[in-house]
């Protein structure tokens, strides 16, 4: 009798059975061609639910996939322990962060275990742990030594709600918290930022790495390159020493237009330039500029402001003097602060020098234009007039001649500039690896010796947010001597921003027990650069932005040998549940361990590979996992299942064979591809056409036997233990999981009819069963002589006849 599939029986040991045996611990002494295969490593501030399943599980199945493919697969995992999420939740919990985040790890790793993974378990890292962040501090010191890590004073994002600093990624959507969704404010601080931005035309070069359009067009836009000139303004103000004002522009070929000189509220020189007779009304001014967030300063119709500092600037091109503004829309962290107005061609500046009556001089003149003032800014091609030498010139001539001209008169150069600004990572939370770094009255700054690391976390420590590190107030931490002198010191109080700590994981994982260096770089070598990398498009600007830039200043101080972490790259979709991303704030978390503990693990894993394209994602319904487990129930009785050859019919066994082949080739592109959803389709179709061969036994056992082997094998690394079971059931050698991936005959795959798709003008009209070899000259014939088609072509001129081969022919009439 058919025994029932019952996943709670045998889950659980297979589990307990491949750690037993050692299956997926992995080692560079192997023939094998190495692939590492990385899910971006998960927050462990509270149990999985089925949003980190969807980007764990077809990442687990592609691993197992190419493991059976013949590859040497390293897939690991570990904690991204340190950072705002465990730390508020700690907080919110009245818990330490370390007790909280241990607690969370422990029923993480189960509830990954339970999946059924391949993760090599022998390799977790916890980036909390002081074996871990020992080495996030050395790095620091590495970058500090090569002048890549630099402390200065900036105005910085200011998070009240999470009481901390905010790297410019970390802000979102209209100027929020990534974290919390409080809207970000601005404040002036001495903290420590890397210097990212010596690399950006490095970042800007993908040419080494397959990742998605998408991702790398956004990075492209955040580093934001664009050419220009960088042009000086003179400057005579009592007082004040510095002679002239520089600006970056795009458009030097505008100059003749600049009516009005803008400065940031931050700008050093904004208080320096304002008369005393302004004096009031610009303070009021830049203390209301300072409490608002840069999204809301920059945005598209916001009503411009501004004041006037009763000073002025020279326009070197006119000698004209130009009055100096300050105004919210022009930011201190792009170009340099110093933005000069240009209204006749920019809109923003025509909204502003509109609201406060300034000229407005038209230097760019449009076709046919009157010589009349311009109703609106103009900002497209056209010929230079009102501007001297440079009148008559094509506006694309006109830039290189105005480049030409400031480089002659030394007034400035051409140049490039860039939007993204240097990282800042210090952050005034207790939840991190600390900055090794002491400040000593007479030797200023001095980092903290390599051999005296990890500077390790005070666990009595007060980590609740008060606007300042609150390591600052515990005096066993701050209190220390220099070690360049021995003399009193006290240490930096602030920890680095958690990314620090995501830079370099995937670095570790190659050796991660080795204690006198961050890796063992024969191994590291051996398994870099990273060979597919999945997780979530949200990161674009941050860990994979980031982690890029780590490994580039990695290599120039000699601690790596290659350029790149992640040679491929996928964004998986997101889960969805109500039409809603799934989020315990909406209370739409569906927690996957109640339809583990009733349908199995294997039916939670291929329900999300069904449930849409992977790179799309889907919407969670309890229908549709029922499905499957209806799926993997008869899957289940048809591998069990006595078969007996009846009325064995060479034409079915035939089909079988042909199917059989055609599906393995089917599903090897669609693993390739990452299209788990059809791929299970084909499967699915598979088992529908083996339910009628087992009921009236139509094929001999041997064919039988090899297609319910080749379906097992090609279902494994969907549902691992159910194969591995029904494997052990069948008498075959244990592993499934070492069993080779199956290759087909190209011959017994091939279609022997096909099914032609025939238009009219976009809309069907009727459908053509062929051979798959007619040519195409055939098929446009019998398209063209169907009745049913030529029902709509008569008495009309046929414009064009398209053939898709394989799938469509498409008729245009008229």
């Amino acid at each position: 009798m058919t025994s029932k599939y019952a996943p709670q029986d045998i889950e659980q040991k297979w589990q307990d059975k491949w750690a037993a045996d050692h299956l997926y611990e992995v080692t560079e002494d192997d023939e094998r061609t190495k692939y590492y295969a990385l899910t971006m490593f998960p927050y462990p501030s509270g149990e999985l639910h089925i949003g980190h399943w969807y980007a764990m599980a077809p990442s687990d199945v592609r691993a197992r996939f190419k493991r059976m493919q013949g590859f040497n697969v390293l897939h690991p995992m570990g904690f991204d322990a340190f950072g705002l999420p465990a730390e508020n939740a700690a907080i919110k919990h009245q818990i330490h962060p370390y007790k909280w985040t241990m607690a969370n790890i422990e029923r993480m790793r189960g509830q990954l275990r339970s999946m059924g993974t391949i993760y090599d378990w022998t390799r977790e890292l916890v980036s909390c742990q002081p074996e871990y962040y020992r080495w996030t501090q050395w790095f620091f010191l590495k970058l500090y030594k090569a002048g890549l890590a630099y402390r200065g004073k900036a105005p910085v994002n200011w998070c009240p709600q999470c009481q901390t600093v905010l790297a410019n990624e970390q802000v979102i959507g209209e100027g929020e918290c990534e974290r919390c969704g409080a809207m970000v404010t601005k404040r002036e601080l001495e903290q420590w930022f890397f210097r990212i931005t010596k690399y950006c035309d490095e970042l800007l070069d993908f040419s080494k790495i397959d990742w998605p359009e998408r991702i790398k067009t956004i990075q492209t836009n955040w580093i934001g390159r664009s050419e220009g000139a960088e042009v000086s303004f003179g400057l005579d103000h009592p007082g004040v020493e510095q002679k002239e004002i520089r600006v970056f522009t795009t458009r030097p070929d505008t100059i003749g237009g600049v009516t009005f000189f803008l400065l940031s509220p931050e700008h050093p020189l904004v208080a320096k330039l304002t008369t005393p007779d302004r004096k009031a009304e610009v303070n009021e001014y830049v203390e209301w500029c300072r409490r608002q967030a840069d999204y809301e300063r920059t945005a598209v119709g916001r009503e411009k402001t501004g004041v006037f500092l009763g000073s002025y600037v020279i326009n070197r091109f006119t000698n004209e003097k130009v009055p100096i503004w300050t105004t919210d829309y022009v930011l201190s962290t792009y170009g340099t602060g110093a933005v000069m107005g240009v209204p006749a061609h920019d809109e923003r500046d025509f909204e502003f020098a509109t609201k406060f009556n300034l000229p407005i001089r038209t230097v760019i003149a449009p076709p046919d234009w009157d010589g009349q003032p311009l109703p609106e800014a103009y900002i497209g091609d056209g010929t230079l007039v009102n501007s001297g030498e440079l009148d008559g010139l094509p506006a694309a001539d006109g830039v290189k001649a105005a480049c030409a001209k400031v480089e002659r008169e030394g007034w400035g150069k051409a140049t490039v500039a860039y939007r993204i600004r240097d990282w800042l990572i210090s952050r005034q939370r207790y939840w991190g690896a600390p900055i090794p770094m002491v400040y000593c009255e007479k030797c200023g700054i001095v980092p903290v010796p390599e051999e005296d690391l990890p500077v390790l976390l005070p666990p009595d420590a007060e980590f609740k947010p008060t606007g300042e590190s609150p390591l600052k107030y515990h005096d066993a931490f701050v209190n220390t001597t220099c070690p360049a002198c021995g003399g009193p010191a006290k240490r930096e109080t602030d920890t680095m921003d958690t990314f620090m700590c995501s830079n370099w994981y995937f670095l570790r994982f190659a050796s991660p027990s080795v204690g006198d260096a961050p890796f063992d770089m024969d191994k590291l070598n051996y398994w870099m650069p990273v060979d597919l990398y999945t997780g979530g498009a949200e990161h674009a600007v941050l860990h994979l932005l980031y982690s890029r830039f780590f490994v580039k200043a990695l290599r120039d101080v000699g601690v790596v040998g290659f350029d790149e972490p992640f040679r491929r790259l996928f964004n998986q979709g997101i889960i969805s549940m109500g039409g809603g991303k799934m989020s315990k704030s909406k209370g739409n978390v569906v927690a996957p361990d109640v339809y583990v503990s009733k349908l199995g693990a294997d039916t939670v894993r291929a329900y999300l590979m069904f449930v849409g394209p992977w790179n799309l994602g889907g919407e969670w319904s309890d229908t549709g996992i029922i499905g499957i487990s209806r799926w993997f129930n008869r899957t289940w009785s048809l591998c069990e299942g006595e078969y007996v050859p009846r009325a064995v019919d060479d034409a079915v066994e035939r089909q079988v064979q042909h199917v059989m082949h055609k599906t393995i080739k089917a599903a090897t592109a669609d693993m390739e591809d990452f299209r788990f959803n059809t791929m299970l389709a084909r499967l699915m179709e598979f088992t529908n056409l083996l339910g009628p061969v087992l009921d009236a036994g139509t094929v001999s056992a041997d064919v039988w036997s090899e297609a319910v082997r080749i379906l097992l094998v090609l279902l494994a690394p969907t549902a691992p233990h159910m194969t591995e079971e029904l494997w052990q059931r069948r008498g075959y050698e244990y592993s499934i999981h070492d069993q080779p991936w199956p290759s087909f005959d190209e011959d017994l795959a091939q279609e022997d009819e096909i099914t032609v798709a025939v238009q009219v003008n976009g809309k069907l009209r009727d459908k053509l069963v062929v051979a798959a070899d007619t040519s195409e000259e055939e098929v446009r014939a019998l398209a063209l002589a169907s009745e049913r088609v030529k029902s709509y072509c008569d008495g009309k001129t046929i414009r064009k006849v398209i053939y898709v081969p394989g799938r469509v022919v498409s008729i245009v009439v008229s």
